[in-house]
């Protein structure tokens, strides 16, 4: 059991995560408080990353950090990441996770609309990465991210018509295998998860119809939670994925196989 907990523990590390104030990336935060990572949320919504965080303070004694930023503003990114290592003292891994949806057909949506999906799912992405690589390479240190693609990322999804959201997270996926290449002489692991249907707040306003549909289509018969992804994120951020970089690992109830 000690070695086990020795392969999967994140004791000792500060862990940023975006996205982090609900949904996938506030499941995921609890888990890495759980396993010993102090956790850093970075979100646009401030007030629920601090509640988020003070929450996962008190329930993990873990320390905890939360500040606001838009992922698309390169400054705002760059000024979170350095007020996070003042408050914590150091960085050392992070869990690239924010984004948003937008099912709209392509004939009907508005060229603002498709640059924000774009904007935050894709540029976000890169943006954050790049100043969070640019942390690490400028202390010399080695380090660890995940990014979060999605299966839309290898399907398109039915019956919603989401092109942007699933070209974005295309692009996420080919981003993850660029930065693992061009990372992996500092010491710098990419790698990234791409979901299927998973119930969080924002999935819980969409069509009953459609989420029915979407069971049915999945092996599994349901939609995933939150948490069933925590051990991927923390498996890949983990010294027990020291040999992995460049790896989508798909977490989907089978979907993408039939």
């Amino acid at each position: 059991m000690d070695m086990l907990k020795k392969l999967f523990s994140l004791e000792d590390k500060v862990v940023v995560i975006t996205g982090g104030a609900q949904g996938i990336g506030k499941a995921v935060a609890e888990h890495i408080a759980a396993v010993g990572g102090d956790v850093v949320i970075i979100d646009q919504q401030v007030q629920k990353a601090k509640a988020t965080a003070d929450e996962i303070a008190m329930a993990y004694h873990r320390k905890t950090f939360a500040i606001g930023a838009d992922v698309t503003q390169p400054e705002e990114v760059a000024q979170a990441i350095e007020k996070a290592d003042e408050a914590m003292g150091k960085l050392d891994l992070l869990f690239n996770n924010a984004g948003i949806v937008l099912q709209k057909s392509v004939l009907e949506l508005e060229p603002n609309e498709w640059r924000k999906v774009i904007d935050v799912n894709l540029n976000g992405i890169f943006f954050v990465a790049q100043a969070f690589g640019r942390y690490l390479d400028a202390r010399h240190k080695k380090g660890a991210i995940v990014n979060t693609a999605s299966m839309s990322g290898t399907i398109v999804n039915y019956p919603q018509q989401q092109a942007s959201y699933n070209a974005s997270k295309a692009g996420v996926v080919q981003l993850t295998k660029s930065l693992a290449v061009e990372w992996a002489d500092k010491g710098i692991r990419v790698n990234c998860i791409s979901p299927g249907y998973i119930f969080t707040e924002l999935t819980s306003f969409v069509r009953e119809d459609w989420r029915e549909m979407w069971k049915e289509l999945t092996p599994f018969k349901r939609m995933g939670k939150p948490e069933e992804l925590a051990g991927a994120v923390i498996y890949l951020l983990s010294d027990s994925a020291s040999f992995a970089t460049g790896t989508e690992l798909i977490i989907d109830g089978g979907f993408t196989i039939v």
